[in-house]
């Protein structure tokens, strides 16, 4: 049963307003339950929180106007924490608030993996992409790549028959590039497109690495064919390590500088691949182990009990034990003595108000 239009309304003006990202969001839904709940509690949070002036949530007319964008555009969203929400990319620590679905919601209950590489794809590296792109379409294996010129396009087309998964970096109203404008309107046709961004935004380079991370997310694993040493790609297979997914790679020649990135992710550990049966002896047990029903079952953000109240004096105790220098959560809930809940809801008054950084491991810092 999906959310009624005035609680994705509030989602989506949560999702959209400034300084709450990914892991304030999640944190938001956790402690209020819905998007309503969490929109009405802003301004009294970020106040808390030290901000000046109390943080004004995205407007309503404005999100009518985005979602009206996305339906003119056939889309639809997909919302964490909700029935139609990807299991696999839901477990996420910085999974998308929502995401506008164009096309075919159904291919996400399939068994994923990626497929990425150089933008100047070799001849070599096209064939073999289509090669492998096809042969596991045939096997009941989803292809999700960018569509992005080269490899990405190359598995797009050679898996589009059986159904594929485009992750855009831009808004769903953009084409990029130019080029794949046809195949983007036929893989909205016959498989489905995903969009994090509102439907108007424009390409920027800032946005792609982003993206990256939703193709790894919803797959059981990333697939390098053609990749230089300061490749995008890596980014992918990066991100795939650090969500626990397969890395696998595709050799190439030390001549070509387009095969060292992707040489190197194989001197590291990364499974070499030269036939689909390769990619199929790495997916089949994660295919058919207990866990993977999960892809099945919705997943749920149930309301938790209402929020906690904290006195100031609690409050000043657990700022003071924060600075300038990184640290875990886990670290200052031991040294505060303090609940969990307490300590997170502090942490998102602070994030509300600007005053809190995240950084790499999961380690925050105060401003």
């Amino acid at each position: 049963m999906s959310l009624p239009l005035t609680e994705q309304l509030a989602y989506l003006r949560l999702a959209r307003t400034e300084k709450i990202g990914p892991v304030t969001f999640q944190r938001l839904i956790r402690l209020y339950g819905t998007g309503e709940a969490a929109l009405e509690a802003l301004p009294e949070l970020s106040s808390r929180g030290g901000r000046q002036r109390p943080l004004k949530a995205f407007s309503l007319a404005k999100a009518k106007q985005e979602y009206s964008d996305t339906q003119k555009l056939g889309g639809q969203y997909l919302i964490w924490g909700t029935q139609t929400y990807p299991t696999a990319l839901a477990a996420l620590p910085d999974a998308p608030p929502l995401i506008a679905a164009h096309g075919h919601t159904h291919l996400l209950e399939r068994p994923m993996v990626a497929m990425v590489g150089a933008r100047n794809a070799s001849a070599a590296a096209r064939k073999i992409t289509a090669q492998l792109a096809g042969d596991l379409s045939a096997n009941g294996i989803i292809i999700v790549s960018g569509l992005a010129r080269g490899v990405d396009g190359a598995a797009h087309e050679a898996a589009l028959s059986q159904g594929t998964i485009a992750v855009l970096g831009n808004g769903a109203a953009h084409a990029y590039p130019r080029e794949n404008t046809g195949l983007q309107n036929r893989i909205i046709e016959q498989g489905l497109l995903l969009a994090e961004n509102p439907p108007d935004t424009a390409p920027q380079a800032s946005l792609f690495p982003r993206r990256n991370r939703i193709i790894s997310g919803l797959s059981l694993g990333v697939i390098v064919v053609e990749a230089a040493r300061r490749s995008g790609s890596l980014i992918t297979a990066r991100f795939a390590g650090e969500h626990g997914r397969e890395v696998m790679a595709v050799p190439g020649s030390p001549l070509d500088a387009r095969c060292l990135g992707s040489n190197n992710l194989l001197r590291d550990g990364a499974t070499l691949i030269e036939t689909a049966d390769d990619v199929m002896g790495v997916l089949r047990p994660l295919i058919e182990r207990p866990e993977m029903d999960a892809n099945h079952r919705p997943f749920r953000c149930a309301p938790s009990a209402p929020p906690p109240s904290i006195d100031d004096s609690d409050r000043h105790n657990l700022i003071e034990l924060m600075g300038p220098v990184p640290m875990s959560v886990d670290d200052l809930i031991e040294q505060s003595q303090m609940p969990v809940q307490h300590v997170h809801l502090v942490l998102l008054e602070l994030d509300l108000a600007g005053r809190l950084t995240h950084e790499p491991g999961g380690k925050i810092c105060l401003i």
